[in-house]
């Protein structure tokens, strides 16, 4: 008999629990007892037929609901039983509307109130028509991208490149009575961050802490081609891939499973919450934070993702697209794949958490620690060393030992291969060839080193 979901008990009457009315009409629908204290004590009410008349008709004019009120005898005392169902229309008291959740009552605000408005109307926000945007708003080659993709992945026909950019939107459920939807606008759209600016996507190098911010990029453009420009300046700029030879074959992965890299920021593309803040990935020495807006559904968790799941996208149409064109997989695989890459590569699996609002993912970056801990222990040895010499002998064997496998190798790879700056390599070169240990043969570009003295 204790306060649940669904019950809620009150000495008496007063107008505030009007705000009870809206959480239990706007939630599952509930009922609430008047003449019961809240350690369960029956105390009865007073003027039992007045109330019986009052309270229905506070109920109606201030939140629009029909209550059920019955007269209920418990321990010889008048109680009064308030039954609110469950309402399709949003319910709000005094412009507010609230929510039951457990044994407590929320106020919805901010994005959380549009999305319940949104979700009690029966609509997405991807299929909502975006005000003032027509077909020429949408970007051509876009939609030419994701044909290419869907077509190669056999998942629309050859014959859809002769479609127009109309019918590709309208088989897509991305356009209404000539209008293109929000989601047409973010997927394909030629800018979409005029119209919705929290939807490019956020990336941030940190030093020590979160504080020590050392660099940042803000990806823009639509959704259906963000991917590839992410991966782009993040192999450019902010990962390492270090290089290895298979035989002759070179080799220089990224430091990540590139295509589980991939499959973590689809997701977090499609399953973020489009008219919250932007997707954000920061990146420090020993992982990457990557925390998108937008909660699980209702009865999943973070257990439910890593096992075999029903997949529930939060923006359907939108994660339809990128299905099609082959970037996620249908039924809720997709976190099956990203394991079982890390697996594969023998590296720490991602962890993934519900917090903040949103989901965060957390990859460790134990090949970028690996190789700055051999950074770090040349660097004690050049300490002890520095009077004599600019850098140590392990560091210069490794340059010999790269340039025998690969006399064409540049000074920004042995930079990555030995752990230190390119101006610390370029320093070492220049000892070695002043002497007569290695020389350059051709041009700084499509050059190559050559060891002309091995006695070192």
């Amino acid at each position: 008999m204790n306060e649940n979901q669904n019950t809620e008990y009150k000495r008496l009457w007063k107008d505030e629990y009007l705000k009870w009315v809206s959480g239990f009409a706007n939630a599952q629908g509930g009922k609430i007892y008047i003449g019961i204290d809240d350690d369960l004590t029956v105390v009865g009410v007073d003027n039992l037929h007045k109330q019986l008349e009052d309270i229905p008709n506070k109920i109606i004019n201030n939140t629009g609901v029909f209550p059920e009120t019955n007269h209920l005898t418990i321990d010889g005392k008048d109680v009064i039983e308030i039954v609110i169902e469950p309402c399709g229309m949003p319910i709000s008291y005094r412009g507010v509307y609230y929510y039951r959740s457990g044994a407590t009552k929320h106020e919805f605000r901010g994005t959380a109130l549009h999305q319940f408005l949104l979700k009690k109307m029966g609509l997405n926000w991807e299929d909502i028509p975006c005000d003032g945007v027509t077909l020429d708003d949408i970007d051509d080659g876009a939609i030419e991208y994701f044909l290419d993709h869907a077509i190669d992945e056999g998942r629309m026909e050859l014959e859809s490149r002769k479609s127009s950019k109309e019918e590709v939107l309208s088989n897509l459920g991305l356009i209404k009575n000539g209008i293109p939807t929000n989601g047409a606008v973010l997927l394909f759209g030629k800018n979409p961050q005029r119209r919705f600016v929290t939807s490019s996507f956020k990336i941030g190098r940190f030093g020590a802490d979160d504080a020590d911010l050392l660099s940042q990029d803000q990806i823009e453009g639509n959704l259906i081609q963000m991917t590839d420009k992410i991966m782009q300046v993040l192999s450019s700029k902010y990962l390492i891939r270090p290089i290895h030879y298979e035989g002759l074959q070179r080799k220089e992965p990224l430091e990540i499973p590139e295509d589980a890299l991939r499959e973590i920021i689809f997701n977090s593309i499609v399953h973020k919450l489009q008219f919250g803040t932007w997707n954000q990935m920061s990146i420090y020495d020993d992982h990457i934070r990557l925390w998108n807006e937008g909660v699980l559904p209702e009865d999943y968790t973070v257990e439910t993702l890593l096992s075999k799941h029903t997949s529930r996208p939060r923006n359907p149409k939108m994660a339809q697209v990128f299905y099609r064109a082959g970037f996620i997989e249908a039924w809720g695989r997709g976190y099956e794949k990203i394991m079982k890459a890390f697996d594969k590569a023998n590296l720490k699996r991602p962890e993934f958490a519900v917090e903040q609002g949103g989901v965060t993912a957390t990859i460790y970056r134990e090949i970028f620690m690996s190789i700055r801990g051999d950074a770090k222990s040349i660097q004690t040895e050049q300490d002890t060393q520095k009077t004599t010499q600019k850098t140590t002998q392990k560091t210069t064997q490794k340059i010999l030992d790269l340039i025998v496998l690969n006399p064409y190798i540049t000074r920004n790879e042995m930079a990555i291969e030995c752990a230190v700056t390119p101006d610390a390599i370029k320093l070492q070169l220049k000892n070695l060839k002043d002497k007569g240990v290695i020389r350059r043969v051709g041009a700084d570009r499509g050059g190559y080193w050559e060891i002309i003295n091995h006695s070192l």
